[in-house]
């Protein structure tokens, strides 16, 4: 087997049965779990409809890149939202089987392995598809902390001349999970030079930027950044879903987009990995990524929780509203372990504690005391969840 398996920690809810096993929680409550950020929206009918009526694409294989349409669909998509050229349709996009797929394979294919030593950086707490990715691609992860004090931003210039030396990829998360930070123009600039001086490749995780508050203030994508800035898409890939912006998880879709040199040999690689989108999927995906009225009401939804829910919750916690994503980063008064379990079992609320998202890093691990709230129920329970956690 491959010895790097044995560098993977267990996933954050493994974690979190193993803290709630042999507890009962209180029965005279019902259950609400707030701890996953899976989307419980109602699936668009328009979707629903466009994947029944393309049933007969289950009799073909599909190609890795794509369907034309779905790429065109996708390109569109792109200019609409932010306001960049149209993308090379045969050259700037693949469609993918949903973000995380993408996110793990894109290290596989990008890490040289023949240099000294590889680094990839990612944020810290993160997404634990970086890390995995980073040790499976035979590569160092290295933490860089994002905390309140300054605004949940990677600040590289903490890390040593030494280590970015080293470094071949770094996962950039905008909104960020799970503070929901959004990246400035500056904080983008300031990452594109690094790649220039240093010649990383950046992974720019999106996956979030259709869940915000204020129609006027979109999130700064990484390709608008660039585009803003007169650059080009060089050692810049994007990942993007479908998964919170349609409320279609289950469906698996999504898209990478950027630099065409490494997307030519990612495809490359993908069509050995055998990770092709299914010719149903792909229409579905295409009306999905052409209507923007769906969209609007599933934020609109999100917005309407998170001004009820988060005052009530900020009469037990410290918790602010994010600029993006649908999670709460509530700090807690003690051990965000004892806090997550006194939830499930006093009140039958699930969270998620901010330690299991982060890794010891410099000399802290900055989830603890941290807990992780994802306003992804109904709006009843998310405010019945406030109410239950504001009487402790």
């Amino acid at each position: 087997m491959n010895p790097s398996l044995n560098l993977l920690q267990p996933y954050p809810f493994q974690r979190l049965r193993e803290l709630f096993a042999g507890v009962t929680p209180n029965p005279s409550y019902s259950p609400i779990n707030l701890s996953i950020g899976e989307p419980k929206h109602a699936t668009p009918q328009l979707i629903k409809d466009a994947m029944v009526s393309n049933l007969a694409g289950l009799a073909n294989y599909p190609t890795t890149a794509g369907i034309p349409a779905l790429r065109q669909a996708i390109s569109d998509w792109a200019t609409r939202r932010y306001g960049i050229p149209a993308l090379n349709i045969d050259t700037g996009i693949i469609p993918v089987n949903g973000s995380r797929e993408a996110l793990f394979a894109f290290a596989q294919a990008v890490i040289d392995r023949s240099r000294t030593a590889p680094v990839v950086i990612s944020p810290n707490p993160f997404y634990q598809i970086y890390e995995g990715a980073a040790l499976l691609a035979g590569a160092e992860p290295y933490y860089l902390n994002t905390l309140p004090e300054n605004q949940h931003a990677m600040e590289f210039d903490s890390v040593p001349v030494s280590v970015l030396q080293r470094t071949q990829l770094v996962y950039v998360c905008s909104p960020g999970n799970p503070s929901g930070k959004v990246m400035t123009l500056a904080q983008w600039k300031a990452i594109f030079e690094l790649s220039d001086r240093y010649g990383f490749v950046i992974a720019a995780d999106e996956c979030y930027s259709e869940i915000y508050f204020d129609e006027a203030q979109r999130p700064l994508g990484a390709l608008q950044a660039a585009h803003q800035l007169g650059r080009d898409y060089t050692r810049l890939v994007v990942f993007s879903s479908l998964s919170k912006r349609s409320n279609v998880p289950g469906m698996r879709s999504g898209f990478v987009a950027g630099d065409a040199k490494i997307l030519e040999k990612f495809l490359l690689y993908r069509t050995y990995h055998g990770c092709a989108m299914s010719p149903t999927v792909q229409a579905a995906s295409i009306a999905a990524w052409n209507d923007e009225a769906h969209v609007q009401d599933n934020r609109r939804q999100y917005a309407e929780k998170f001004s009820q829910v988060t005052p009530l919750l900020q009469t037990a916690l410290d918790v602010r509203m994010p600029d993006a994503a649908f999670y709460l980063w509530a700090r807690t008064s003690g051990s965000d372990t004892d806090y997550a379990l006194r939830l499930y079992r006093d009140l039958n609320i699930t969270v998620l504690p901010g330690s299991y998202l982060a890794r010891e890093a410099h000399g802290l691990n900055p989830g603890d005391g941290f807990i992780r709230l994802a306003l992804v129920a109904s709006l009843n329970e998310c405010l019945e969840a406030a109410r239950r956690i504001a009487l402790l």
